[in-house]
């Protein structure tokens, strides 16, 4: 199972970037994600900028939130856009042709049509409520399965996993996850992503 960090400036402080980016490039997780909500694109694209180097040192592929021109600016690995922002071909050149371009869905419809408009990868959530979507409702787990049989690359289940819910994300079906608020709000990210990792192997040890 791979986990997916998201660098969400609405958890981490503009102090705190670069050391946060540190131990989740050095946590082993299998991608990092650029989120800013609240910062302007010049702001972004600067940060990215202070970020790259780490990731490419760590060996940590670096996904851009919303803005393929940055990810072009910046090289980054991919970009990754929401069900509003346009199409997955229109992504891919704004971004120079980033190796990977992921799009969020919420249902069984837009996971079909990311299928097949080429997305590399896919967000699917959020499976519960949580703060870092709020107003999004849940979508709960039962989709899961079936979203991997409509979806030909990797899928991310999404949406307040934590380790309390990890275990029965992945008894649904879950292969991939990305943990935002409950990774980022940890003591020790390093020790986080470990301990999720563990719980994830015993329990597919368990159910396979």
């Amino acid at each position: 199972m791979n986990l997916y960090a998201i660098l969400d400036l609405g958890y981490v402080r503009e102090s705190e970037i670069v050391s946060c980016t540190k131990s989740i490039c050095g946590s082993g997780v299998s991608m990092l994600q650029l989120r800013a909500k609240s910062k302007r694109p010049n702001e972004i694209l600067k940060i990215a900028k202070q970020i790259k180097p780490i990731c490419k040192d760590l060996g940590t592929p670096l996904i851009i939130n919303d803005y393929p021109e940055i990810a072009g600016e910046i090289e980054a690995d991919g970009v990754h856009i929401g069900q509003e922002d346009g199409k997955i071909n229109d992504a891919r050149k704004m971004s120079g042709n980033c190796k990977l371009v992921g799009r969020s869905t919420h249902s069984l419809d837009q996971v079909r049509t990311a299928n097949n408009e080429g997305a590399d990868y896919i967000g699917f959530g959020p499976l519960y409520a949580t703060n870092t979507k709020p107003g999004r409702p849940a979508i709960g787990l039962n989709d899961i399965i079936q979203a991997h049989k409509e979806f030909n690359g990797p899928i991310y289940c999404i949406g307040g996993i934590n380790e309390s819910t990890i275990i029965e994300v992945i008894k649904a079906g879950a292969k991939n996850v990305v943990i935002v608020s409950d990774l980022l709000q940890s003591s020790d990210i390093v020790y986080y992503v470990s301990k999720i990792k563990s719980l994830s192997k015993k329990t597919l040890e368990e159910i396979s």
